[in-house]
């Protein structure tokens, strides 16, 4: 019997039943058929997917994110491809396309990012567990109090140069859902530096895509001595699925650490 579903970006999947062999190009989104229980449909995974470590270690590997290896993917004859609009390039979307349907996320909200736990969970017949994730991350975020909110964040994922996180991005939905202000204006993913205007409060430093360290928090502590710079665990501002469920807990930590004096 056809099965027919809209995607985040609008497209329509028609699928025979429920998917039995499933490749997934996003890592977060691996993790989130991990804990729904798919060990047995899940064939195919990026170089990226490193959660869970049991799977990494197992599943057949197509290439990363951006470099998809169109050929081993075929070679697993999946019945469903599951993507994302801002991790995978078009073309290898449109390659996919040939061999099956591709369901493919487009995130830039909390809100969408539990839409999509939702619907992957109707998707490959796990509509009841989907439904109880997605209650247990809503109400661990409504229980968060931020003893510190309003404060103004720069949150920079890149370095030489550095480039920040503005709106219209998940990791800015986070950042405020959480009750900070971003203090970057511009949309996406802009080039950051001192330019003479006003300083954030808040210095974060993300350990992905760039892996930031310790060093990168002292040197830039030394540049700008009037704001507060912290390595902050990209995973949990990033990762939309079922990792969110760690993330209220994580940032209740980062709030204490914040309270306290350096």
């Amino acid at each position: 019997m056809e099965r027919i579903f809209t995607d985040q970006m609008k497209r329509t999947v028609r699928l025979e039943g429920i998917p039995r062999r499933i490749v997934s190009l996003v890592p977060s989104q691996t993790e989130l058929l991990h804990d729904l229980g798919l060990e047995q449909e899940l064939v195919g995974i990026t170089k990226f997917c490193i959660y869970p470590d049991e799977w990494f270690r197992s599943k057949t590997r197509v290439g990363g994110t951006k470099q998809v290896n169109i050929d081993r993917v075929k070679e697993l004859q999946p019945d469903l491809i599951i993507g994302n609009k801002e991790e995978n390039t078009k073309e290898d979307i449109e390659a996919l396309e040939k061999i099956a349907p591709v369901w493919m996320s487009d995130i830039y909200t909390l809100e969408d990012a539990l839409d999509m736990i939702r619907s992957i969970g109707e998707i490959v017949g796990r509509k009841e567990e989907a439904v109880h994730l997605t209650g247990d991350i809503e109400t661990k975020f409504e229980l968060l109090v931020n003893p510190v909110e309003g404060r103004s964040v720069v949150y920079l994922i890149w370095k030489d140069p550095y480039y920040a996180v503005g709106p219209n991005t998940f990791i800015h939905s986070v950042i405020e859902r959480i009750g900070f202000r971003n203090a970057i204006e511009q949309e996406r993913y802009p080039e950051w530096g001192d330019d003479g205007g006003q300083l954030p409060e808040l210095l974060f430093l993300s350990t992905e895509p760039f892996p930031f360290n310790e060093e990168d928090v002292e040197a830039l502590k030394v540049q700008f001595p009037g704001i507060r710079v912290l390595l902050v665990d990209g995973e949990m501002f990033s990762w939309y699925g079922s990792r969110m469920r760690l993330a209220p807990d994580y940032f209740r930590e980062l709030f204490k650490t914040i309270t306290l004096p350096e």
